[in-house]
């Protein structure tokens, strides 16, 4: 994920405790950090692939 996406995210947030967020950033902030965990579960989905159990 691309790093000013991360740093959106994390704008949203602190918005979200301060302020309050609108409607439309309560959408994008939902689509940013679906997107955020589907990266997450590509990233660690492959780690495990590249594991190699050996006895």
């Amino acid at each position: 994920m691309e790093k000013y996406k991360i740093d959106r995210i994390n704008e949203l947030a602190h918005k979200s405790k301060n302020i309050g967020l609108t409607e439309e950033e309560k959408l994008e902030q939902a689509e940013l950090r679906a997107e955020f965990i589907a990266s997450i579960r590509v990233d660690v989905r492959a780690s495990l692939e590249t594991i190699e159990i050996v006895d």
